[in-house]
């Protein structure tokens, strides 16, 4: 494989700390986190120890002052550890959440949370979707109304990352009800404590159970103004500008869980045996993994062809909704043949097949569903 033009020994340095980090403290924990539908605090605030937290952070803030490289270093590792379900929200705090804040908060509001966000004490979510709105970010109805010097905000998120967790919410609401959709929606902070916020439940989802994720409920909620992220009508644009940098990591996730599925199962095919031979010499099976093995090696290539041009500040907006939608339902169809050719054993809990299945079925959903990134590749197309 082709060395990556921007990974330098400093990188590799950084993600043999992390592998040797995830082995210790991560991979002996994981099942009882997946069991427990959460992860503990305490795991935050050790990788804020070690630097692992938005590294991308200028010093002042408490990081690294290093490119944002070293978080898709990573990402990778944490993926290809704990099969995506610790991945999830340390996406959300990290590269989606912060950016917004270190982008568009005042100088007071980023010396007051950024720090924390680097040393684990501080959990980020970000709130966009509601009951009744997902994909089009546009319809939200979570409203947020002057009243003094205070935003008195109503409304309900959900399917909320590190929504149990979370100190701080990056929540979208609508501050203009008459303004078109897309230009009456604001990003505002809202502390865990603020009066009138509360948890709702935790849902139980289908697969990533170690990722807490849950409801969010604002009843007459009262912030500061000053909790404002950027210009008030300017949430959307705001949004849509970080939306690459989320996607980006979706298809890292997804292309790890592929790559380390297939990895598990020729491993697997090479032992097993059925008839007096090993199931990966039938042929059907030979083919089949020879395809998947393909389809995996394009994912890579095409992924590394996305950071490069990323690093190099190009806009990838329809390059990355192609990488999305394609490495995610490829990680789909790896896990589906995969979990086939472990035939029985591929349905107990006891393998990791069975579980990475699950979480792979919801990379098609999240960033933005398949659907919709075809949308976008097609406006990109000039249709």
């Amino acid at each position: 494989m082709k060395q990556k033009e921007w990974f330098t020994q400093e990188h590799r340095i950084f993600q043999e700390s992390a592998r040797r980090f995830m082995a210790k403290e991560v991979l002996p924990h994981i099942e009882k986190w997946e069991q427990e539908h959460l992860i503990p605090r305490e795991l935050w605030r050790k990788l804020g120890d070690q630097g692992y937290l938005c590294p991308w952070l200028p010093e002042e803030y408490g990081g690294l002052g290093v490119e944002y490289t070293y978080s898709i270093v990573f990402q990778e590792e944490v993926v290809r550890t704990t099969f995506y379900s610790l991945a999830t929200g340390l996406r959300v705090h990290a590269d989606i959440a912060a950016p917004y804040i270190f982008r568009h908060g005042s100088e007071e509001i980023k010396q007051r949370i950024l720090p924390g966000c680097v040393s684990g004490e501080t959990i980020l979510a970000l709130g966009m979707t509601e009951p009744d709105c997902g994909s089009d970010l546009a319809a939200l109805r979570t409203s947020a109304v002057k009243d003094g010097g205070d935003y008195v905000i109503n409304g309900q998120k959900t399917f909320i990352s590190n929504g149990i967790n979370c100190d701080w919410v990056v929540l979208a609401v609508r501050t203009d009800p008459q303004a078109p959709r897309h230009r009456g929606i604001s990003l505002v902070m809202v502390p865990s404590d603020a009066p009138g916020f509360s948890r709702g439940r935790r849902l139980d989802k289908m697969g990533l159970r170690a990722q807490d994720t849950a409801e969010l409920v604002f009843e007459d909620c009262r912030v500061p103004q000053e909790y404002l992220l950027g210009k008030e009508g300017q949430g959307f644009p705001i949004m849509m500008e970080n939306l690459s940098q989320e996607r980006l990591a979706i298809c890292l996730g997804s292309l790890v869980q592929a790559e380390r599925m297939l990895e598990m199962t020729l491993d697997y095919v090479k032992t097993r045996t059925a008839f007096g031979q090993t199931i990966g010499s039938f042929q059907a099976n030979s083919f089949k993994l020879a395809e998947m093995a393909t389809e995996v090696a394009i994912g890579r290539t095409f992924y590394e062809s996305l950071v490069d041009s990323f690093v190099a500040g190009e806009d990838i907006s329809t390059q990355v909704a192609m990488g999305k939608w394609w490495l995610s339902e490829m990680a789909n169809r790896v896990a589906y043949a995969c979990l086939q050719l472990h035939g029985g054993y591929g349905y107990m809990e006891e393998y990791p097949i069975c579980r990475m299945s699950r979480d792979v079925r919801a990379l098609p959903i999240v960033g933005g569903s398949t659907e919709i990134m075809k949308q976008i590749i097609a406006r990109g197309l000039g249709l």
